[in-house]
């Protein structure tokens, strides 16, 4: 009784206390019916204030916050439910509420609920048995979206949350951003970027000072790297794993192969075999840490074997995490527009011309439409501005697209190109720019 006596104080407690839903994101989740609703992504971006945002929002509409039903599995005092099971939850709730069962819908969000064991087939049960709506977050380190997949097998869908955007970043500072932009209004918009550009975009930094920042983002390192990848994965060596994130933070938006990476750790003593590197790499991407893209080829075998390049979850978290002291700013502003534009899809390549000239990233929007985005801090210089071009205007008449994008840092003009236009933009109107940041 007593693990249920703990439980019905932890669901009256919330359902009383005042909700802090910090700054709203503009993740847009579609409940569907006997599907649960899982908001995963990399630790500390705010999945669980997601949910709190959502209970809002259902409280707004007219639903009694007696129909919600909230419970933190992180909580200390549901040590026992590892024994004595889930089922307890339900129990506890329904002694509280018993006209409610099978009468009224029960909104059911649980947070850090992978903390107990065989989570899966609860929720699965509570989905065919009970007349409810399902909203969970977990750690990345043992809910991953292929995992949920095949456990959940078929009841469930799983939605991203990234660190804030920059159009969020912006209403954490009260900027509006309409349709037209005043001078005054164009300013306040650069101003905010700079700070974005150091501060990156998770959550709880933006309030910290620089060095508190980067101590706060070296924390989120050891924590991905230690509990999604080490401990998960049971690592025997640990410290090769470690380098290896290292190499790739300072090397971001830099290319790789698995060869070349096993070639470094080889070089630093570690007799790790290429499968295990390419298992790492995977590790991290599970993680929402460090991403991959591939080359754009009609053939997955030459879309395998090609370089790829490497890309992180924040770009102001490289600069916390690099051993260099004089980080290329280039590819954190590449990195940036990365993470921009996966917030969109998944699917990002880079492409290469006949002639070899490559293209940073081409991906498909939500219209069906390609759209190739070409990265460089600036274009002023003429041998730069001509390589830029050259490569975009090929990539345009290969693929058949009539219009391409250059994101500078300050820097706008329009080209007329043969085919089309080429959008020379600053990346804060880029990121702004409603194709990407909807």
């Amino acid at each position: 009784m007593e693990l249920i006596d703990t439980l019905k104080a932890l669901i009256l407690d919330f359902q009383e206390q005042e909700l802090e839903i910090g700054i709203v994101r503009r993740l847009q989740i579609e409940p569907v019916r006997g599907k649960a609703t899982i908001c995963i992504g990399v630790r500390r971006s705010g999945k669980s204030t997601f949910l709190f945002q959502t209970i809002q929002k259902l409280i707004d509409s007219g639903v009694s916050r007696q129909n919600i039903l909230y419970i933190n599995f992180f909580d200390d005092r549901l040590h026992s439910l590892q024994h004595d099971g889930l089922a307890q939850v339900l129990e506890a709730y329904y002694s509280i509420y018993p006209h409610k069962k099978n009468t009224e819908k029960i909104y059911c969000f649980f947070d850090e609920i992978q903390c107990v064991p065989n989570w899966e087939s609860f929720v699965d049960r509570l989905l065919r048995t009970e007349k409810c709506e399902v909203y969970i977050t977990g750690s990345s380190a043992q809910m991953l979206s292929k995992e949920i997949a095949t456990q959940m097998r078929g009841r469930a869908l799983s939605w991203e949350m990234f660190p804030f955007s920059f159009l969020e970043f912006l209403v954490y500072k009260n900027i509006v951003v309409g349709s037209n932009l005043s001078s005054k209004k164009k300013l306040l918009i650069q101003n905010a970027f700079a700070e974005y550009w150091q501060t990156g975009g998770f959550p709880e930094v933006l309030r910290l000072k620089k060095h508190l920042r980067i101590k706060t983002h070296q924390e989120y390192f050891n924590a991905v790297l230690f509990r999604d990848l080490i401990e998960r994965h049971d690592v025997s060596h640990p410290k090769a794993i470690t380098d290896l994130a290292y190499w790739l933070i300072n090397n971001t938006a830099a290319t790789y192969s698995i060869n070349s990476l096993t070639g470094y750790l080889k070089s630093l003593g570690y007799k790790t075999p290429k499968s295990a590197v390419s298992q790492y790499l995977e590790w991290f991407e599970d993680a929402y840490f460090l991403f991959t893209v591939r080359i754009f080829d009609a053939s997955i075998a030459r879309t395998n074997t090609n370089p790829k390049r490497i890309y992180c979850i924040d770009h102001a978290m490289v600069t916390s995490l690099a051993s260099g002291v004089l980080i290329n700013s280039g590819h954190l502003l590449e990195n940036l527009i990365f993470l921009a534009l996966r917030r969109v899809t998944p699917n990002i390549y880079y492409y290469r011309s006949k002639s070899g000239k490559e293209v940073d990233f081409i991906i498909q929007t939500a219209n069906k439409e390609r759209m190739l985005v070409q990265v460089c801090e600036s274009v002023l210089d003429s041998n730069t501005r001509k390589r830029e071009v050259a490569a975009l205007r090929e990539a345009m008449e290969e693929l058949k697209i009539n219009s391409g994008t250059i994101v500078t840092r300050n820097q706008e003009e329009v080209l007329q190109v043969a085919g089309g236009n080429i959008n020379i933009v600053p990346a804060w109107r880029f990121l702004l720019d409603k194709t990407i940041s909807n």
